[in-house]
């Protein structure tokens, strides 16, 4: 391998990203919302989390919407749904109180305990709303987290959804938890619930079996989920809700995880579960079936099982969409994914008589549940990772996108309104927050970004690579943290590239844009080492490369750069 630089042309760009916290004027003003008739006020939440049935009466006011057209997805931005998240008190007895918020096997919420990467915005809540913890923020406020059990939050959530122009949701609907009383119960309320915040603020919503755990207690995956559904059908009647999901004339299911090479379900498992839904004798049971699928489902790589006998499975799928979270970080590894994958993986789904459902996702991380991970680890760029992922779906013609996810704090994929800054977290737990980039965004900054993607996806508003709307000037110049990002301009035909910089420790690399021939070239550091590599044929060629690569350092002591 060659050590000598041919070529190297460095341009070197360091901005402080100044920040600061929302001002009050830049976001929807949030619904003036009235306790529960059946909470009385208090100036602080009870110890015990209130619960709300679905058939209570809504406890917000109904403000003006839209209502979505649910008989097509064509056009559409879905959301995933977790609404998993319980509370000590709350009715549902889930575990240890707090499901989700916490590792398993704690009896409490605190520093220790918390496994969840992002905090949710909590200012909106009130105070039936609000569930208690031992974490306290750094000016000694108690810090709350919320249920998915009261009625009151989940037809917030729908709000939002109207309000910044978001299509609607899959409800996910875990094998793992249909196995257990306790759970089952919480699911089928979590149900009615969805579906009655869907109907209030005019949101299209469908059922996503998540085939995770659906072989637990002697389970089957076909016998547990063919159940199920008919339990949905014929005692919750969800297929009456004027808001369910249609599309080509047919209800709408997703399943998930079949054909994962760490999931249940074999392929000719899998097929049964198919016939059930599209050729069922019994035509109320019948459903177009999209299917939530290895990344590589085309080509049988991991994480997909490698018997030939599932591609009969995904050829013979309505809608197919891979599962994508995590496969890129910059915005030319999305650029590759797309030009390189999902264009063959449209043309596939074509030739199978399938239509096709990218996924798009913020950013990622799963460190607190799995501290070996790193924090942050797929940073979300104020909203330019996600972006880029949008305009190529967009550009290569996708007619429909699965947005993961709308709550998914777990994995640091959520959508909703997210905690602007350290301020706003609880001490102790290293947390990602809005500003954790170094730039300074609002709370509601990715509902703001996925109304415009919806637009854009409808052809509403011109196709752009890069974000259409500003980001609100800060009230509070000084509240967000100060966080350098550095900037290097390279060009060289070497086929192994070294940058050294002093001073200051990164904790990412990432290559934003490229030009074309450099679409396997890959960006490593160590400390302050900058190693850019690329393919050694090309470099043999004599091809240059030409590309702007990002740092983001985690300490701006020591000495200036070098």
């Amino acid at each position: 391998m060659k050590k000598l630089i041919r070529s190297l042309e460095l341009i070197l760009i360091l901005a402080i990203l100044s920040s600061g916290c929302t001002p009050a004027s830049t976001s929807p003003a949030p619904a003036t919302v009235p306790p529960a008739s059946s909470t009385p006020e208090a100036t602080e939440p009870s110890s015990a989390a209130p619960t709300q049935t679905a058939t209570s009466a809504p406890s917000l006011p109904i403000l003006p919407h839209n209502t979505i057209d649910p008989s097509t997805l064509t056009g559409k931005l879905m959301m995933g749904y977790q609404g998993w998240f319980s509370c000590p008190g709350d009715g549902t007895n889930m575990y240890n109180g707090y499901y989700h918020w916490i590792h398993d096997g704690y009896p409490s919420l605190n520093a220790e305990s918390f496994r969840v990467d992002m905090f949710p915005d909590t200012r909106e809540l009130t105070d039936d709303e609000k569930c208690p913890t031992a974490l306290t923020l750094p000016d000694g406020s108690p810090a709350y987290v919320y249920t998915s059990a009261n009625y009151k939050t989940i037809l917030r959530h729908f709000q939002w959804m109207s309000e910044y122009g978001i299509d609607g949701v899959f409800l996910q609907r875990f094998g793992s938890q249909l196995a257990y009383p306790e759970t089952r119960d919480f699911q089928n309320e979590l149900t009615l619930k969805v579906r009655g915040a869907s109907e209030t603020y005019g949101r299209a919503w469908a059922v996503m079996y998540d085939v995770t755990g659906s072989n637990e207690k002697g389970n089957n995956v076909v016998t547990l989920l063919e159940r199920d559904w008919k339990y949905l059908v014929d005692s919750q009647k969800i297929l009456e809700s004027p808001q369910y999901l249609h599309h080509n004339g047919l209800p709408v299911v997703a399943i998930w995880g079949l054909g994962f090479d760490d999931r249940p379900g074999t392929a000719a498992e899998a097929m049964q579960l198919l016939d059930f839904f599209q050729n069922n004798p019994d035509p109320k049971y019948r459903a177009i079936v999209l299917g939530g699928v290895p990344i590589f489902w085309r080509t049988l790589e991991a994480p997909a099982r490698k018997d030939s006998a599932w591609k009969d499975f995904y050829c013979a799928l309505d809608i197919i969409s891979p599962w994508t979270v995590g496969v890129a970080a910059s915005d030319a590894e999305v650029d590759n994914y797309y030009r390189n994958t999902v264009r063959a993986d449209m043309a596939r789904a074509k030739e199978c008589g399938a239509e096709f459902m990218p996924v798009v996702y913020p950013g990622t991380a799963f460190h607190n549940t799995n501290p070996s991970l790193p924090f942050n680890q797929q940073p979300r760029r104020g909203g330019r990772l996600y972006w880029r992922q949008i305009y190529n779906a967009v550009s290569l013609g996708a007619p429909m996108i699965y947005n993961a996810m709308f709550d998914e704090v777990d994995e640091a994929t959520a959508m909703y309104k997210l905690a602007e800054t350290t301020a706003d977290v609880p001490t102790g737990v290293e947390l990602i927050t809005m500003d954790t980039d170094g730039e300074c965004l609002p709370s509601d900054w990715y509902l703001r970004l996925a109304g415009e993607a919806t637009k854009m996806l409808r052809g509403e508003v011109p196709l752009t690579d890069t974000i259409p709307i500003a980001i609100p000037e800060p009230s509070d110049p000084g509240a967000c943290r100060q966080t350098a990002r550095i900037q290097l301009k390279i060009a060289t035909s070497s086929d192994w590239t070294t940058v050294r910089l002093g001073g200051i420790q990164f904790k990412n690399a990432l290559i934003a844009s490229a030009s074309a021939e450099a679409t396997q070239t890959s960006a490593d550091l160590n400390e302050s080492l900058l190693v850019l590599t690329q393919t050694l044929d090309r470099a043999n060629a004599g091809k240059s490369v030409e590309m702007i690569v990002d740092l983001f350092p985690t300490d701006l002591g020591g000495s200036p750069l070098t």
